[in-house]
């Protein structure tokens, strides 16, 4: 019992969890008949409420605790925040190319963290510098996420589970949680979503302008000055959906003028130092996962059972990956406040594996290969890498979690449902287990 965690980071847990079933049930109901201009306006400024919401909250939660209006132990968060106050000093003096000052300023960026600090120096020229404002405009772009969900699932699965998915998205705990933040994952979520929606809509459109093309590789090429591998996910799946989606989704004449723009833009804006880095994030990652697991396991304070971790554990876990921390653990406060969210998109897995099972059953797959090869080769990378137990990495693949939920959640069948009570026994297990592994690795239990 001395390990159980503060009653505050269980009210929130609580609060995530009944809130989201609660409210998830009763508006898809009770929404189910509005029209399609009404049910976007109240799911956008429904989202954006509950984001503003959270943002005010957690602002003075964090000084409270911590002193300074971020995260515990801030890390990456603390240093966009001071790169950008100076980015935004050099906007107002009327520098526009200030990402070799930036770099030279904070001893050197990787091209992929220098997307976040540029768009933050924008942010903080207009708004004078709020932290506050700042995580404002975040609440705006998540809840916009949400509308670019709707339209993405409508597109694929239809306008019912498309709605589904809205609500689904609305309500989840962990895109919420970080609009209170000062990391890159919620603008990084939206240009995932947005890059996935317009690719959709060029390849089953039957407009075919330049502003079509134009458009998601733009955002592709923006993916890169975010995350590297989450750009490389992101044309490859293009690609992937290009040479091998159903012919009712593509004609071949289409699929061969899109692919020549595609490597005509890639060869131009993603040679170089792009291509180097993914070289370099792909031969590393193998060495780069059993480094991070040893140290973890090595260090002050640390889980001296974490060496045993390893993709061969992560990669048949990869969609319920991050487990839930349940159990109180020094220096892990933002995991804590987190697991209501976590437990929320365990339980929905059970909902996304009856939506895969019904995409092979019927043989539908090919039609959706877009979205399916993304979110596969994104965790696949993931499981491999350092960071396949970080709930931040796995943001730009829960959108897309939550729609091949909402499409299980509209097929499942009354034979079906009765293995969800077995699912949520091996949840049961594999909760308790993880809590043991992170209490017996610090000599605990």
């Amino acid at each position: 019992m001395n390990r159980v965690m503060s009653p505050l980071w269980i009210l929130i847990a609580a609060l995530s969890v009944v809130g989201f079933f609660y409210f998830s049930n009763l508006l898809t109901r009770k929404w189910q008949n509005y029209s399609t201009k009404l049910f976007l306006k109240k799911v956008f400024w429904t989202a954006f409420g509950i984001r503003a919401g959270w943002v005010v909250i957690s602002y003075f939660l964090y000084i409270y605790f911590t002193g300074i209006p971020f995260e515990f132990g801030v890390a990456d968060a603390g240093f966009y925040n001071e790169i950008a106050r100076y980015g935004s000093e050099l906007l107002g003096q009327g520098k526009l190319n200030i990402i070799p000052p930036m770099v030279a300023y904070s001893g050197g960026l990787d091209l992929s963290d220098t997307g976040y600090p540029v768009y933050l120096s924008i942010v903080y020229l207009l708004t004078g510098k709020s932290i506050l404002l700042a995580r404002i405009i975040k609440a705006l772009w998540s809840a916009w996420t949400v509308v670019l969900i709707f339209q993405l699932t409508k597109r694929n699965f239809g306008e019912s589970t498309g709605r589904i998915a809205a609500i689904l998205a609305m309500l989840m705990p962990n895109l919420i949680y970080y609009t209170g933040m000062h990391l890159k994952e919620v603008e990084m979520v939206f240009l995932t979503v947005a890059f996935i929606e317009r690719a959709d809509h060029l390849l089953r459109s039957n407009k075919f302008g330049f502003v079509n093309i134009a458009v998601p590789l733009l955002l592709a090429v923006l993916l890169f000055f975010f995350r590297t591998v989450l750009g490389a996910a992101a044309l490859f799946a293009l690609f992937t959906a290009l040479l091998f989606s159903s012919a009712r989704v593509i004609g071949w004449g289409k699929r061969i003028v899109i692919g020549i723009w595609v490597v005509v833009a890639v060869g131009y804006f993603l040679g170089g130092r792009i291509a180097n880095e993914v070289e370099e994030v792909w031969a590393d990652r193998h060495m780069n996962q059993q480094q991070s697991y040893e140290w973890r396991a090595q260090r002050e304070g640390g889980n001296t059972l974490a060496g045993q971790l390893n993709k061969a554990i992560f990669l048949p876990l990869i969609f319920n990956i991050p487990i839930p921390t349940m159990v109180q653990v020094n220096g892990q406060e933002n995991q804590m406040i987190i697991h209501g969210g976590n437990f929320v998109k365990e339980i929905l897995v059970f909902f996304v594996l009856i939506g895969v099972f019904v995409l092979l059953r019927e043989k539908i797959w090919k039609e959706h290969l877009l979205m399916i090869t993304f979110i596969l080769s994104y965790l696949l990378i993931l499981a491999q890498s350092a960071f396949a137990q970080s709930e931040r990495l796995h943001q730009p693949a829960l959108p897309f979690i939550l729609i091949l939920a909402a499409f299980g959640v509209s097929q499942i069948t009354n034979k079906q449902k009765k293995y969800f009570t077995w699912y949520m026994g091996l949840l049961i297990v594999m909760f308790v287990g993880w809590q043991w592994f992170k209490l017996a690795g610090r000599g605990m239990v």
